[in-house]
């Protein structure tokens, strides 16, 4: 029993350890943008002649945004002769007349729109702009995700970049539409704050491999092709290519000054619908090309950061694995055998797992600019988030390493008809009637298994009030919290899409 015991013990504090790790590389990230934060692309010369640019929108079942992006798209200051806008389709629902009706006055007016109307949805969305790219006649491709609004000059502003041959893709950063509609669209903006204007910026400042982020970019179509295309052997195609291209020698531009609005998911069930596509679509891809990235002739440095961003999504299976079967068992193990003073083990690796994070998305609002008490203020609620992300995440990493496929789930927007039509309770009406028929998340899953880790947890913080564990409370009562508030969204979910 005593060898089972630091068996289990030495697990929990494995565990930890690389949580530890995930979390330095976040603060790695702090000190590598305070040397890398001034760097940026340099633009060659310009084209004497514009190269002809293709937009891509893909589009499945967006009726509440297809206007919206096909309305933004038509006032793209390039020459019409040079432009050509593809809108990407495979809608299964009435957003295909949609698309017909907003773009015909646009044609009328001389505007190069095609729609392109898949009557399947094979390979999803790297199937679907695949298909496109065989109709499409631009040299470049610049993709924008529906619910997307770039503005009027970018092509102008950016094309010139890819006057040097080597550049492959151009990745602008993203701001946000509603990312004061709530606490939860405010900390996932802090959240992608973080990772463009910190990972993106870093990993492109220092030169080694980095990713397309799916949308609100460019790339050559001559180097879609020499990579091998678009693939939809994970759900994660913008990842996949992007590792792909520099694989193959090609180079990439992130311009941390060149920025597209986009919308956040408006609730928590389309938030983890999201984070599970892209939580396993990492996984996936990490198995498919991490061990050719550490065959490839790359340097350490490049093999290294590429180790930690393919694999970061484990941290939610290594956090859950060891909140479920490990940290429970050890505090018992500890008091049994008398072991309360290794509880000064437990907190600086607690510390620097999540500690790392914080600071990392701290600097992420220095870095863009914004308020350093506001951030400091939702510090709390990025926490919790991620507490309640756990489960949702683990699975996905999971169904990934199990290589258990699943569909392409787009991310649920609500767009202008949902973020305008509020001030009446008539149009609020409407404004649910339409995003339930249009709009309505995956139903998320796990919602009892998260009930019953917040009784635990409600069990241990009592437990730990009682042997007087003052320093493991606050983390307890986390756990705690994100748990039960997590299951009772999931649960109430449930139970209303059961009703309808």
């Amino acid at each position: 029993m005593l060898s089972m015991s630091y068996a289990l013990l030495s697990l929990h504090f494995l565990c930890l350890f690389f949580l530890c790790l995930f979390g330095l590389h976040r603060l790695s990230m702090v000190w590598r943008w305070l040397r890398y934060r001034k760097v940026s692309a340099i633009k060659p010369a310009a084209f004497t002649t514009l190269p002809k640019v293709t937009i891509q929108i893909p589009l499945y079942n967006e009726k509440l945004v297809a206007e919206r992006i096909i309305h933004a798209v038509s006032k793209i200051d390039y020459p019409k002769d040079k432009l050509q806008i593809q809108i990407v389709d495979d809608s299964t629902d009435d957003t295909s007349s949609l698309v017909a009706q907003a773009i015909k006055p646009y044609v009328e007016q001389g505007i190069n729109f095609q729609h392109i109307h898949r009557s399947h949805r094979q390979g999803y969305k790297a199937g679907a702009l695949k298909a496109a790219m065989d109709s499409s006649s631009g040299e470049f491709i610049a993709i924008f995700d529906a619910d997307f609004i770039p503005y009027s000059s970018i092509l102008k502003d950016t094309i010139d970049y890819f006057n040097n041959g080597k550049i492959a893709m151009l990745q602008f950063r993203w701001e946000h539409l509603n990312r004061f509609d709530s606490p939860l669209t405010e900390t996932q903006a802090m959240m992608l704050d973080a990772h463009f204007s910190l990972e993106q910026q870093v990993r492109y400042g220092s030169r080694v491999l980095f990713n397309f982020n799916g949308t609100a970019g460019i790339w050559r179509a001559k180097a879609i092709i020499d990579a091998g295309h678009w693939s939809d052997d994970t759900l994660t195609e913008d990842l996949d290519l992007s590792y792909r291209a520099q694989l193959n020698g090609w180079k990439l531009i992130y311009l941390d000054n060149i920025t597209c609005p986009g919308e956040l998911p408006a609730d928590m069930n389309a938030f983890k619908s999201q984070q599970h596509r892209w939580s396993k679509g990492g996984i996936q891809v990490m198995k498919k090309l991490l061990l050719v990235v550490w065959r490839s002739p790359l340097s350490f440095r490049h093999k290294l950061e590429s180790t930690f961003h393919l694999s970061n999504n484990l941290a939610y299976l290594i956090m859950l694995f060891d909140t479920i079967f490990l940290l429970v068992p050890s505090l018992i193990i500890r008091e049994q055998h008398q072991l309360g003073n290794m509880l000064w083990l437990d907190l600086p690796l607690l510390l620097l797992a999540s500690g790392g994070h914080l600071i990392y998305f701290f600097f992420g609002q220095v870095a863009q600019g914004h308020s350093k008490w506001r951030a400091l203020k939702n510090m709390p609620r990025i926490l919790l988030l991620g507490i309640q992300l756990a489960f949702n995440n683990a699975q996905a990493a999971v169904e990934a390493l199990r290589g258990k496929q699943s569909e392409f789930v787009r991310t649920p927007k609500k767009g202008d008809k949902i973020i305008s039509n509020t001030k009446s309770l008539a149009s609020m009406k409407e404004a649910s009637l339409l995003s339930k028929n249009f709009y309505q998340a995956v139903s998320p899953q796990g919602g009892g298994f998260e009930l019953l880790l917040g009784v635990i947890y409600s069990i241990v913080f009592v437990w730990g009030v009682y042997h007087e564990l003052w320093l493991m409370l606050p983390f307890l009562l986390l756990l705690m919290v994100g748990f039960f508030s997590t299951a009772v969204n999931t649960l109430k979910f449930q139970y209303k899409a059961g009703l309808d």
